[in-house]
């Protein structure tokens, strides 16, 4: 399993038992869950136990999601990146999905993007993955738009948790050719 992954302003690590209090107060956050089935987590122990199955998945798959460490104050603001999904989600199953989670005040800085768009150069170029996957409330702007920004395409929408969410995928072909052409 990869150790770190490094953008200009972020180190991306495994998520430990040590971040479970950021974690909380991420996690707690009805903000945050706005577009999560409005279900934050209530305690301490909730979030130690999605830290543990965070873990199971490095373990399985070798991949997970990772946490958001600002290099400037080395603080944890969130996570990001590949998870496998081996569960089915709208008829889907066995496949990697790419997200993101922060804590609101670093919402709007261009973080999901920097992050995702530096685990997405990892799942092709380093795992040779064909398809990344992802889904996002219809109504959760922000997240749409930045799937949109790294290179995903809408392909379907579906019911997940009783929530209405488009469904988004990149290719490794289309992610070549996307960074093929970047700088021109």
């Amino acid at each position: 399993m990869i150790s770190s992954l490094h953008t200009e302003r972020f180190l991306l690590r495994p998520i430990e038992f040590s971040d479970a209090e950021a974690m909380f107060t991420m996690d707690s956050d009805p903000k945050v869950h706005l577009y999560l089935g409005n279900s934050p987590v209530q305690t301490l122990e909730e979030i130690k136990d999605i830290i543990g199955y965070i873990q199971k998945q490095y373990t399985e798959y070798g991949i997970g999601r990772f946490a958001v460490i600002d290099k400037k104050n080395d603080s944890f603001i969130g996570w990001c990146g590949l998870k496998f999904v081996d569960v089915e989600i709208c008829a889907r199953k066995d496949y990697y999905d790419i997200g993101y989670r922060f804590l609101p005040e670093y919402w709007g800085q261009g973080i999901a993007t920097e992050t995702a768009s530096s685990w997405l150069k990892y799942a092709f170029e380093e795992m040779k993955l064909s398809e990344v996957l992802a889904g996002a409330d219809v109504e959760n702007g922000a997240s749409n738009r930045v799937l949109q920004k790294i290179g995903l395409t809408y392909f379907d929408r579906g019911v997940y948790d009783e929530v209405d969410h488009n469904w988004y995928r990149i290719s490794r072909q289309e992610y070549e050719k996307r960074t093929d052409h970047q700088g021109e």
